[in-house]
């Protein structure tokens, strides 16, 4: 043992007095133009090294530099830049005159990848054929780096003025075994529009053939998503995928695609085909697809929900009001998407067996496909665009025995009618917000309702109240209830910029019938309605006037905010009218069978005052 001892404490004092020899032997500073020309000559990047290069020996043998900064040819700011960097180097290979770096750490670096930063090419510049490498280069030092790792660090992206994104906190570490593979590990968080994506991600990479092909599995993708018009709790989930990308041609492909949002799945793959006009194919699927939950959307939150499900405000964000300027992106490719979701649920609306199919060339955008199951009822909503037309929008909804409520309350409408509605037409506009939509579109449609209520308001009633106010003769059932029923309705609809008009209006129920026509203004809340309505049922009396109040057709209008309704009723001269008409008919057939009667000449006087 004691020989033991002797022997490790000599070969400690070996090495000491050996890695002190080196680094008295070698000084760093003779690496810094060499690590600069061979970065230039293989990249066209300048590296640039700020103050003196020292060894580091403990815990690894290392090189430590200052600031540091690597930039593009012809660049107006370094693409990277760092506080100091560290380059943990193999100690045998340094003995063989040769440079082996097993890791590359940047502390505090900044990415950027703006248009400052990007490389820019002078447009007389000749480019230089590749050529043998300077005098002296093929005995110099080697570089193979196995390890980069990146802490503490920030990512800036921007693509035009008003499009920048801050990726903070970056912490990466990529390792490459002899294969060439690369087990990559990164963490980080975004910032944008006041919310902020934080994740973490596990991938495996193949580079054998870099660059020409690339290939990723990512094995774990764990997020988490809070801010401006994000539930309080935010949004969060995991997620995997496959991926290559080949070079020519230049395409990437997805597969194995899987992502989970809080009580929300996605799964399926995506191709894009990289050129002049990219070429995209999407494909996705649902078992469950909550937009209300994801998009924020937070005026379907009962006033009395409970704080964890409240809703932060969305950030006022300025928008092109008619879209064109978010539609010429648009022009730029080509696509086709896929979506299958066997539930949805949007606007409050729960969906059940929707599909989506749309398809994109160049600016012209066909949706064949948009169907689904609402209740007892199923929607088909296909339609088309053309950013080149105007309208560029238009859409053939038809829908069959949709429930009215609900979808009142998802446009946030008064949910005075329910019932079951069936709708067939041809709309057209420029823009696909709610409010656009009210406000601006165009279109014809006919309609058929079953089952229809007008809640909170009794015509008969109405009616049958007046009538006993003016004739004692006849007395309704007394019993009512607080809404107006019609069995069947039908009707045909003209929306023009907001002004929604029905036509040739024809309903029929046990008790009673109406006609007429009507208009409501949308964006201000506001209708319209003459009616012709006959009560069938419901009165008690004299037969006479029983029957003659079954055939009478009486006016009622229904004007005003959809919140406070007002109406008219004229049942008094109606009445009148009826009546006198009832009574020169009876005069006519008693003078027709009394023409001999001395006094018919007074009576027809009579009549003609009446």
């Amino acid at each position: 043992m004691r020989r033991f001892l002797t022997a490790l404490v000599i070969l400690l004092v070996v090495l000491v007095v050996g890695m002190t020899s080196l680094i008295v032997l070698i000084n760093p500073n003779d690496f810094r133009d060499y690590m600069v020309r061979q970065v230039a000559a293989h990249s066209g990047y300048k590296l640039k090294l700020d103050g003196e290069l020292r060894w580091h020996v403990w815990p690894e043998l290392s090189i430590l530099s200052g600031s540091m900064s690597l930039s593009a040819p012809g660049a107006e700011i370094p693409l990277v830049s760092a506080e100091n960097m560290r380059l943990d180097v193999k100690l045998w290979p340094l003995l063989s005159h040769r440079l082996e770096v097993k890791q590359v750490m940047l502390k505090g670096a900044v990415i950027r990848f703006t248009p400052e930063s990007a490389a820019k090419r002078m447009s007389r510049a000749p480019i230089a054929p590749p050529g043998p490498s300077e005098p002296g280069e093929e005995t110099g030092w080697r570089f193979d780096i196995n390890r980069i790792e990146v802490t503490d660090s920030l990512l800036v992206f921007q693509r035009t003025d008003n499009d920048l994104i801050n990726v903070r906190d970056i912490n990466l570490k990529v390792v490459r075994n002899s294969a060439n593979q690369l087990q990559l590990e990164l963490s980080s968080r975004i910032n944008r529009d006041q919310r902020d994506l934080s994740f973490t991600l596990a991938a495996n990479m193949d580079m054998q053939h870099f660059p020409q092909q690339v290939s990723a599995s990512v094995e774990k993708f764990d997020y988490q998503l809070q801010g401006a018009g994000i539930p309080v709790t935010g949004i969060s989930g995991k997620g995997s995928l496959k991926a290559s990308y080949q070079q020519q041609p230049e395409k990437m492909t997805i597969s194995q695609f899987a992502l989970s949002a809080n009580n929300s799945q996605l799964t399926g793959s995506a191709t894009a085909v990289l050129g002049s006009v990219p070429d995209y194919i999407l494909s996705l699927k649902s078992t469950r697809l909550d937009l209300d939950e994801l998009l924020g959307l937070a005026q379907f939150q009962d006033s009395d929900a409970p704080a964890d499900k409240a809703i932060a405000a969305k950030p006022v964000i300025s928008k092109d009001v008619t879209g064109q300027k978010d539609n010429e992106v648009l022009r730029g490719f080509t696509a086709h998407v896929a979506i299958d979701a066997d539930e949805l649920i949007y606007h409050g609306l729960h969906v059940t067996q929707f599909a989506l199919q749309a398809t994109n060339q160049r600016g012209e955008l066909s949706v064949p496909t948009l169907v689904g199951t609402l209740g007892d009822g199923r929607f088909s909503l296909p339609g088309s665009m053309n950013i080149d037309a105007s309208p560029s929008i238009t859409v053939q909804p038809d829908l069959r025995n949709i429930a009215l409520s609900p979808l009142l309350h998802a446009f946030g409408l008064p949910e005075t009618l329910s019932g079951k509605l069936s709708l067939q037409g041809d709309m057209s506009g420029n823009s696909l917000s709610a409010a656009a939509v009210m406000s601006q579109w165009h279109g014809n449609a006919t309609l058929q309702a079953t089952g229809l209520r007008l809640n909170g308001l009794n015509i008969q009633q109405m009616i049958q109240q007046a009538v006993e106010r003016n004739n004692s003769s006849v007395h309704s059932q007394g019993n009512y209830e607080r809404y107006t029923e019609v069995r069947q309705m039908t009707a045909k609809a003209r929306l023009s910029a907001g002004k929604l008009q029905l036509q040739a209006l024809d309903g029929r129920s046990d008790i009673l019938s109406l006609t007429g026509e009507g208009t409501f203004d949308l964006p201000a809340q506001r209708c319209d309605v003459n009616l012709g309505v006959k009560v069938t049922q419901g009165w008690q009396g004299d037969k006479n006037v029983v029957q003659m109040l079954q055939d009478i057709v009486i006016p009622f209008r229904l004007y005003g905010s959809w919140h406070n309704l007002n109406y008219q009723l004229q049942v008094d001269q109606i009445l009148r009218n009826r009546l006198q008409d009832e009574m020169k008919k009876r005069l006519n057939e008693w003078i027709g069978k009394n023409k001999q009667y001395q006094k018919n000449k007074d009576i027809k006087q009579l009549m003609q005052g009446l």
